[in-house]
C-alpha cells in the first residue's frame, strides 16, 4: 500500500521531471513524452516512471533509451529541486493505460457503427 509520503513523493517527481524534459533536456532522441505516473517504492530508493509517447514504435524507443540516458542529468536537476534524504534512482517504462484506452476507444466505436447500421 502507497503511503502518503511516496504519494507526495512520486506527485513531485512527476511535476519535476515533466518541467526538466520540456525546458531543459536537449536530446534529439526524445520527443512528444508525457509523465503519466510515478510510483514510488516505500523505501524511497527507486520512483518507476510512467511514460506515454506520441509517435511509432521506432519514436517510442528512441524516446525511452534518451530518457533511460539522461536519468543521471534528470536525477541531477531533481536533487537541485527536491529536498528530500534520498533521491530514489528512476526507472522509465511505458504506460500500458493510455494505448489500451485508445483501442477500447476504437472497439466501441466500430461497435455503435455496426449497430447503427442494423439499428
Amino acid at each position: 500500500m502507497e503511503s502518503a509520503r511516496t504519494h507526495r513523493v512520486g506527485e513531485l517527481i512527476k511535476e519535476e521531471i515533466s518541467d526538466i524534459i520540456k525546458k531543459e533536456l536537449k536530446d534529439p532522441r526524445i520527443g512528444f513524452v508525457t509523465i503519466t505516473g510515478v510510483d514510488v517504492t516505500p523505501d524511497l530508493r527507486y520512483a518507476n516512471v510512467f511514460i506515454s509517447v506520441l509517435g511509432a514504435r521506432k519514436q517510442k524507443e528512441e524516446t525511452l533509451k534518451g530518457l533511460q540516458s539522461a536519468s543521471g542529468f534528470l536525477r541531477n536537476m531533481l536533487s537541485k529541486r527536491i529536498r528530500i534524504k534520498y533521491l530514489p534512482e528512476l526507472r522509465f517504462t511505458f504506460d500500458p493505460s493510455i494505448e489500451a484506452g485508445i483501442r477500447i476507444e476504437k472497439v466501441i466505436r466500430k461497435l455503435r457503427e455496426k449497430e447503427e447500421e442494423h439499428g
